[in-house]
């Protein structure tokens, strides 16, 4: 019961960071692995848990929707879930050992994009000047990587579609961020039902179930303070989590 507690908190933590700027997936996987899942099961199981955490927090946003450049919000959607399949499929079908080998240098990528993509964000957009704006096709074919990857992993993932957004489009963050909670609910579902049909996710119900109660509640109460917290305390157990947890992976393996 000590543990179930421990993962029905683990996931009101990844929920709320979701819902508030991202990274819930640092969180997650750490605390499913740490219950003892293999790495690819507890990267399933997570995906599959997060999913109404985030579709709650959409719930809370829907009405501070905004489109993404000249992308019409059907389209984008429409390809984060076609992307997020694919890198549940990519997940299913590699050998676990390919994610156990890519774990770490994914959750270092992660971290280093969660570190210092907001400054990135600003300083290309600074030099490539505002008025520079990507095309729809553009966006949607970036929207479909980072979708892939965020079916395969997703850390960081909300981040980086900010980040793209920011970049491309001069989007702000603020504004964008109901936005990119509604697209990674979309690449949270083909991702889940993906590995709810061919995966042995349901392996550990009770697991399952506690994360998934806790990223509800995380993700719908997050999204309401996201507005009033003090985001920079977040980000830094966020940053800490992140970096602490790529650590323990490199020296896993």
């Amino acid at each position: 019961m000590t543990e179930l507690f421990l993962v029905l908190l683990s996931g009101v933590a990844a929920g709320a960071l979701n819902a508030i700027g991202g990274g819930g997936t640092f969180v997650a996987l750490p605390a499913l692995v740490a219950f003892g899942m293999p790495p690819v099961t507890a990267n399933a199981v997570s995906r599959v848990a997060l999913l109404p955490g985030a579709v709650a927090s959409a719930w809370v946003y829907r009405r501070e929707l905004t489109p993404v450049g000249p992308t019409s919000t059907k389209a984008l959607t429409a390809i984060s879930v076609m992307g997020g399949g694919v890198g549940a499929g990519l997940l299913l079908m590699l050998p676990a050992s390919s994610f156990d080998a890519a774990a770490p240098w994914l959750l270092a990528f992660a971290t280093v994009i969660l570190a210092f993509g907001r400054h990135l964000s600003r300083a290309l957009g600074s030099a490539l000047g505002r008025s520079v704006g990507m095309s729809s096709p553009a966006v949607l074919i970036g929207q479909f990587f980072l979708a892939v990857y965020g079916g395969y992993f997703g850390g960081a993932v909300g981040i980086m579609m900010l980040a793209l957004w920011s970049i491309g489009l001069g989007l702000d963050a603020a504004v964008s961020n109901p936005m990119r909670i509604a697209q990674l609910a979309a690449i949270y579902l083909s991702a889940a039902v993906l590995f709810l049909l061919a995966s042995n996710t349901l392996s550990a119900p009770l697991v399952l179930a506690a994360m998934l109660v806790g990223a509800v509640a995380g993700g719908f109460v997050g999204a309401h303070l996201a507005r009033h917290l003090p985001t920079w305390l977040l980000r830094g157990v966020l940053m800490a989590t992140a970096v602490i947890t790529t650590v323990l992976y490199f020296l896993r393996g």
